[in-house]
């Protein structure tokens, strides 16, 4: 099967990093440049400081106002609702809000949930899953799991059941930690890229905990606690061309994120996949 000009869409999981002047953006760029600069080189990108605090819905129109027509914006769910596990509806409607910029303007495609290692598949964990489906009925979810447990034969088809889309990781090969496995549970397929820092995944937080894996990641210097800090070879990203391609002729749109973020890192490895894919004709 064919695959559409325009089927495969590279990104980064956030842009706004000081320690990416240099990397990426040229020297002396101010923070306000960065995101129309950004855009420049790609048409979407992942909306992580929506975890950390849900912004005013200026923030978003500012962004949606910065980037061209055709530019897509996928945004990450506030931590109350993946890490808390907390039910609240005036959290509900303040992040809906700042939602509705980026739909006025077309280019919102859909949330991302992503859980932490300590949440694990048992009763308790699918029905927050459920609760969290309803709550946000209308947009397009994916969820992305950090525990082994989930992968039980029958996720696909109960996320499928749900209208929820699997969302397929590259980590580290750590015990407990999910494989390469690439579902298609609805008819967008969503990647993310965190590098293989295997030394210091695990650096500080204690595996089982949840709120550990709640707190705010180095991302402006170089510290080597940075479970994200990670260069992939064209070697590492090559092992994903074949996935790519699978998901790619069955989805109607497919998203590769790149989540390695230290000094620019992300920007550059997302380039990599994108000439890699265009080698192998794979993207076009």
């Amino acid at each position: 099967m064919t695959i559409a000009p325009g089927a495969i869409r590279i990104g980064t999981s956030g842009y706004s990093f000081p320690d990416w002047v240099g990397p990426f953006y040229p020297t002396g760029m101010r923070s306000g440049e960065f995101l129309g600069y950004y855009a420049q080189h790609f048409d979407c990108v992942e909306v992580n400081a929506t975890y950390y605090r849900i912004p005013p819905p200026s923030t978003l129109s500012s962004m949606a106002a910065r980037t061209p027509g055709e530019f897509e914006f996928l945004v990450k769910a506030h931590r109350s609702m993946t890490h808390d596990l907390t039910d609240d509806a005036a959290t509900d409607a303040a992040f809906l809000a700042c939602l509705q910029p980026l739909k006025d303007a077309g280019k919102y495609r859909g949330l991302l949930a992503q859980f932490p290692y300590g949440f694990k598949r048992d009763e308790r964990s699918k029905a927050h899953l459920e609760r969290l489906r309803e709550r946000f009925d209308h947009e397009p979810l994916w969820v992305e799991f950090r525990h082994a447990s989930w992968m039980h034969p029958r996720l696909p088809e109960w996320l499928r059941e749900r209208r929820i889309g699997y969302c397929a990781v590259d980590e580290p090969a750590l015990p407990g930690l999910l494989p390469p496995v690439a579902h298609l549970t609805t008819d967008v397929a969503y990647v993310r890229f965190h590098g293989r820092n295997a030394r210091n995944w695990w650096a500080g937080s204690p595996r089982a905990g949840v709120a550990a894996a709640t707190a705010p990641r180095a991302r402006t210097g170089g510290g080597q606690g940075d479970r994200y800090d990670h260069e992939y070879s064209a070697a590492e990203l090559t092992e994903w061309l074949e996935r790519i391609r699978a998901l790619a002729t069955q989805a109607k749109q497919t998203y590769l994120f790149f989540n390695n973020c230290h000094a620019g890192q992300a920007a550059r490895s997302a380039k990599l996949m994108e000439e890699l894919l265009r080698r192998e004709r794979i993207m076009v």
